[in-house]
């Protein structure tokens, strides 16, 4: 166990130490203000304060941890061997860098409390953010952090056993429209057949009447593909659905549709299943309760995770319903256009509120790379490269790799060729060594 004296614990301080030390090292973590229970410990130690009681590991603390509400941060950030970093410390400090208070500040997404630009959906964009701005949006900084602080532990005390951690993956297969031309309805098959007409696409036509008839697989029916790539793997993927009512921005099938409830639980039988929040849901916690015990009741079991349509949150208010309606887990926060780390770290975290300056229940699964980002690079060959890169960061530090599909994506559409084989490396590089 590491024993942290400082002179206040608070919320804070105690959310930033655990996430580093507990989540990521997973060393056992406990505080103390008491200058005497700090010096007859007698195993591993380190004092975070303003000035350092003797010769035991210290880091000179930034106020941040200590702060109520939000403020005016200065930031600056340098370079660190082959990383990054801010919120400098002192000659006496046994890190160059307080890590612990610009983790809480990139794991809090204080940032997204700020006054910032948005799009037209209203989302947090990458160029808005600290990570980007400064170029270590493609590293998990906080992880690679924290293994510099084990390596200053490890040098002070030798004897001390540190657990280890592996790399692992948890796939996400987003299913915001199960199928594209079927169960869709005679008015909106007859809709779809007057575009089609209108915008002189023959070929889509064919195809959706040779798909209704029975005569060809739905473009977007590719669940028979991934339940055989779940029947190839350990590790449970996790298909969120989408069965909010039809709207400008939700267009999936009809939750009531007998084929539609069938598929829900035959995926259900292979794989975990999660609920894709309407684009309304996001506003109103009574919609998203009412989606969220429509599909308990279809997969019969407890409701763990969920995803916000078109990736967007709105922070804090977002998360505030999950946890009220009791959600473990959540897999919105990412980048739609870049791959990357949003909160600087690649290991599940718990949100913090920075209005009631407490950590709550609610888990965030910070996704690192989502199919649409991937459509910027032109070769295949580039894609994977990309990809390849952010698995290689996240296996440096034994972290979890989310990676973000769509059932669409492994259909046959030309912009999604070759993504097949990229999910397909993922799978596999949980099997490989470092």
């Amino acid at each position: 166990m590491l024993l942290v004296y400082t002179h206040k614990i608070t919320p804070r301080l105690t959310y930033a130490f655990k996430h580093i030390c507990t989540r990521i090292l997973g060393i056992p973590v406990k505080f103390t203000t008491t200058i005497e229970d700090f010096i007859t410990h007698d195993s591993m130690k380190m004092s975070y304060t303003k000035q350092p009681l003797s010769n035991e590991v210290f880091v000179r603390s930034n106020e941040l941890l200590f702060e109520i509400g939000l403020s005016d941060i200065d930031i600056n950030v340098h370079d660190w061997d082959d990383t990054k970093c801010f919120f400098n410390t002192s000659e006496k400090s046994s890190l160059p860098y307080d890590i612990f208070a610009a983790s809480f500040y990139l794991l809090s997404r204080y940032e997204e409390y700020l006054p910032h630009v948005k799009d037209e959906y209203g989302r947090f964009l990458a160029s808005e953010s600290l990570a980007l701005k400064n170029k270590f949006l493609h590293q998990p900084v906080i992880d690679i952090w924290a293994y510099k602080f084990k390596a200053i532990l490890q040098a002070q005390f030798p004897d001390y056993n540190f657990p280890q951690k592996q790399y692992s993956i948890q796939p996400v297969i987003d299913v915001p429209m199960a199928y594209y031309f079927k169960q869709k309805g005679v008015m909106r098959t007859i809709g779809g057949t007057f575009n089609d007409l209108l915008e002189l696409k023959i070929r889509r036509l064919f195809q959706r009447y040779l798909t209704i008839f029975g005569f060809r697989r739905d473009p977007y029916d590719t669940f028979k593909w991934i339940i055989n790539k779940q029947k190839q793997t350990k590790t449970k993927f996790i298909v969120f659905f989408l069965i909010g009512d039809y709207s400008t921005f939700d267009k999936n099938i009809n939750v009531n549709k007998k084929r539609f409830i069938s598929l829900i639980k035959s995926v259900s039988d292979y794989c975990k299943v999660g609920l894709k929040a309407s684009f309304f849901a996001l506003e109103d916690i009574n919609i998203l309760k009412k989606e969220k015990l429509k599909l308990e009741s279809i997969t019969n079991y407890e409701l763990e995770a969920s995803r916000h349509s078109f990736s967007k949150l709105n922070i804090p208010e977002s998360y505030r319903n999950l946890v009220e309606l009791e959600v473990k887990q959540d897999f919105t926060m990412g980048y739609i256009n870049h791959t990357g780390f949003r909160a600087g770290t690649c290991t599940p975290f718990q949100f913090y509120d920075l209005d009631y300056e407490v950590q709550t229940p609610l888990q965030i699964n910070s996704f690192h790379c989502i199919d649409y980002a991937f459509l910027k690079k032109h070769s295949l060959l580039d894609k994977r490269q990309e990809l390849e890169q952010l698995i290689y960061e996240v296996k440096k530090v034994n972290g979890t790799f989310t990676p973000i599909f769509h059932n669409y994506t492994f259909g046959d559409e030309d912009r999604w060729k070759g993504f097949k084989k990229l999910f397909t490396l993922i799978l596999d590089s949980a099997h490989e060594n470092k």
